[in-house]
C-alpha cells in the first residue's frame, strides 16, 4: 500500500501561529509565554515555529509586526485629518485589546525593537513625509517640527486609545483624545 502525504501548507500553518503567539504574547508576554502552547493552539509541531521565525523573539518581534499591518491596513494615516485618525486608532484599540496589551509587552521586554522593526520604520516615515507635506500646505499647524509633533501625535493617541476605563466612559475617553489632537495640530 502506497501512503500519499498531503503537502503541508506553511501559509496555514504560519497563519494559526501567528494567531495563536498573538494570544499567548498578549496574555503572558515574551517572557511568561511558552512555546509548547502556542504550538499546541496552533495545532503545529513545536520545530516549525523555529523554523518559520528562528526564535521565541523572532516569533515575538512577527506577531507584532502582523498586528501592526493589520492596523495600518485598517486605518490609513491621514494627515489632514488627525483628529479623524486619533478616533479611528481609538476604535481599533478597543476593538482588538489584544494588540494594545502586546505592544506594551514588547516594549517593557524588547525596548528600542519596535522602532526597528521594518514595519514600524516604514510607517513612520511614511507618517512624517505626510506631516511635513500637510504642514508645507499649510493644513495643520506648523508651531512644532513634523518629527516632534509625530512623536506627541503617536503618544497622545496611543495612550490615549490604550487607556483601560468602563466602558460607559469610552465616549467620553475618545472625544477627549479627538479634542486633544484637534486642538495639537489645528492652525492658529
Amino acid at each position: 500500500m502506497i501512503v500519499v502525504m498531503a503537502p503541508r501548507d506553511s501559509a496555514a500553518t504560519k497563519q494559526r501561529i501567528l494567531e495563536a503567539a498573538m494570544s499567548e504574547f498578549a496574555e503572558f508576554g515574551l517572557a511568561g509565554a511558552r512555546v509548547d502552547r502556542i504550538a499546541t493552539r496552533a495545532g503545529a509541531n513545536k520545530q516549525l515555529l523555529y523554523a518559520y521565525f528562528g526564535s521565541k523573539e523572532g516569533l515575538f518581534d512577527s506577531v507584532l509586526e502582523a498586528g501592526l499591518v493589520h492596523l495600518l491596513d485598517v486605518i490609513p494615516f491621514t494627515a489632514d485629518d488627525l483628529p479623524a485618525y486619533a478616533g479611528a486608532l481609538f476604535d481599533f484599540a478597543v476593538a482588538h485589546p489584544e494588540l494594545a496589551r502586546l505592544v506594551r509587552w514588547h516594549q517593557l521586554e524588547r525596548p528600542g525593537v519596535l522602532n526597528r522593526l521594518p514595519q514600524a520604520v516604514e510607517s513612520n516615515k511614511r507618517k512624517l513625509e505626510a506631516l511635513v507635506a500637510a504642514q508645507k500646505a499649510g493644513k495643520i499647524s506648523d508651531a512644532l517640527p513634523a518629527d516632534q509633533l509625530l512623536g506627541l501625535l503617536l503618544a497622545l493617541i496611543h495612550g490615549g486609545a490604550e487607556t483601560q476605563i468602563a466602558s460607559d466612559e469610552l465616549a467620553v475617553q475618545r472625544e477627549a483624545l479627538v479634542a486633544g489632537v484637534r486642538r495639537l495640530t489645528e492652525r492658529s
